[in-house]
């Protein structure tokens, strides 16, 4: 069962999830090709209540019913607004959501900016100028960094200190002051940015599933940091309540419950070998600019300290109910992995 099948297959709770909001809405989605992007229109397209779905990629993506429209639209391209802004007009699009982001660190530092931070205001700009009523971000909770002086669990108000050096969190962070400042220019727009945990699953493919890909995974010596997931069905069941819904503000996806890094090494069946820190960055450092690391050396603090996130607004607002627990979301995606690990599994795509 393909992810977005398996959406509606949630328990009774997660089902309600996706069960309200206005008929006959229209729906763009930038970044259609991505992993949340297909499993969203997958979805969509089955929902009564969307009367269209006009999905946005640099290459326009197959549309798999007539309900769907697709253009290519590549939002490094300095007239991409204008491009955008005529399409969302013509289409009269009411709801954008914007999942135009890597999963993973590029090495392509140069082209990620232009993707994410200025593709945002691109988008941001169309939207304004089609007079667009609601947008729903993609951001996640990574961004929040990981620091020896976090709460055991971080609100939405706590402030984003992600090293901005790096370009997988600035570009992000960017994005994320684009979308804000958009709700505060356009009045009477509903404005919605979803934080997701990492995304686990047996579909998804990030910087998180090529980390416990390994057989052999690297740790940091003395530091045994609690992690958080949200399991890939429920991140698309949340973009869903925020279509359906209005909802403006800032949002924590998460699972319930955090697991110990060594456990999570333990539950996935890899090894894990111990490095100190200063050593780690160094070889962290070469491995990156080798391009044989599968990312930055800034990531590694996230294997010393903690960073994990509250969910409660989402509950409380969205009525947000996820499915799986953080373990459930390990468990299934170590599934799936493991027949990957023997291949009776191909990888899934990025």
């Amino acid at each position: 069962m393909g992810t977005a099948a398996a959406v509606s297959h949630v328990s009774a709770s997660g089902a309600a999830l996706l069960s309200s909001g206005a008929r006959g809405q229209v729906v763009a989605i930038s970044g259609a090709r991505s992993f949340l992007g297909s499993n969203l229109i997958a979805l969509l397209e089955e929902d009564d209540r969307t009367r269209r779905i006009v999905a946005l990629d640099v290459d326009a993506p197959t549309a798999r019913s007539q309900k769907t429209r697709a253009y290519a639209i590549d939002l490094t391209d300095p007239k991409a607004d204008a491009r955008l802004a005529e399409v969302l007009a013509a289409e009269r699009v009411d709801t954008l959501v914007h999942l135009a982001f890597l999963a993973a660190p590029s090495h392509a530092a140069a082209w990620a900016h232009e993707l994410e931070s200025v593709g945002t205001r691109h988008t941001m700009v169309a939207a304004r100028h089609a007079q667009v009523r609601k947008i729903v971000l993609w951001s996640q909770t990574i961004l929040y960094g990981a620091h020896p002086t976090n709460p055991n669990f971080l609100t939405e108000k706590h402030p984003l200190r992600a090293a901005r050096k790096e370009a997988f969190f600035a570009d992000k962070i960017e994005a994320e002051a684009e979308v804000a400042r958009f709700a505060e220019r356009v009045s009477g727009s509903v404005v919605t940015t979803l934080r997701t945990a990492p995304l686990l699953g047996p579909t998804v493919h990030n910087y998180l599933t090529r980390y416990l890909s390994h057989r052999v995974v690297p740790t940091m010596m003395g530091f045994d940091p609690l992690l958080q997931f949200v399991h890939e069905v429920d991140a698309i069941a949340a973009f869903k309540l925020a279509i359906d819904r209005d909802h403006p503000g800032i949002f924590n996806i998460v699972a319930d419950g955090v697991l110990p890094l060594s456990t999570v090494i333990k539950l996935a069946g890899r090894i894990a070998t111990p490095i100190p820190h200063p050593l780690a960055q160094s070889l962290g450092a070469l491995g990156w600019m080798a391009q044989i690391a599968d990312a930055p050396p800034s990531f590694f603090k996230y294997l010393r300290f903690l960073c994990v996130a509250d969910g409660r607004k989402a509950w409380e607002k969205m009525g947000f109910r996820p499915a799986y627990t953080t373990r459930e979301a390990l468990l299934d995606f170590t599934s799936a992995q493991r027949l990957r690990d023997v291949h009776l599994l191909h990888e899934p795509a990025t």
